[in-house]
């Protein structure tokens, strides 16, 4: 009888996503002149979160957050929230993102390009939250994509990310 262990993470894991969590723009007031945003990642069991940016509406968090992926289909969760030190932390909006098309980009294998040549452009539809056409490109030997979310569920707000992949050696792999 063949042992039909489950397999390790590593066995499962494509590899990771860095999502660089670049800036907030024109973000919702929620305090009384302004708002301590901070952005939260999810992903099956993953919640990974930026720093809080006080009184700004406008904040610039350039910080790279990484979640591991084992299913190319499954879509990521981006919430912003305004930090308040003595109640629940209030939402700033939330958007979703695929990275499905990105996967297939990183798969086409390309090499030597041109740094900026564009390998895919998405389109903002109904079905995405996409603010922008969002541009999958080469630059230095990688493959990276832009995007500009529209956030849901509040007046205003969108926020700027930036995704790159990282192959992980002893992992599945694409």
């Amino acid at each position: 009888m063949e042992d039909s262990a489950p397999k390790s993470l590593m066995e499962n894991l494509l590899g990771l996503l860095r999502v660089r969590v670049k800036r907030g723009v024109n973000l919702a007031v929620r305090d009384v002149r302004s708002s301590d945003p901070y952005v939260v990642l999810k992903m099956y069991n993953q919640k990974l979160k930026t720093r809080v940016i006080k009184k700004d509406v406008n904040p610039e968090w350039n910080e790279d957050l990484t979640l591991s992926i084992i299913d190319p289909n499954h879509s990521v969760l981006l919430t912003v929230y305004d930090h308040d030190t003595f109640s629940k932390d209030d939402k700033m909006g939330d958007a979703e993102f695929e990275i499905f098309p990105f996967i297939e980009a990183l798969k086409m294998n390309v090499t030597g390009l041109p740094n900026g040549t564009v390998v895919k452009r998405i389109q903002p539809s109904r079905q995405n939250c996409l603010a922008d056409e969002s541009c999958i490109y080469y630059s230095n030997g990688k493959i990276i994509q832009d995007m500009i979310l529209r956030l849901r569920n509040v007046e205003c707000g969108e926020v700027e990310i930036q995704l790159h992949w990282i192959d992980l050696p002893g992992s599945k792999g694409l």
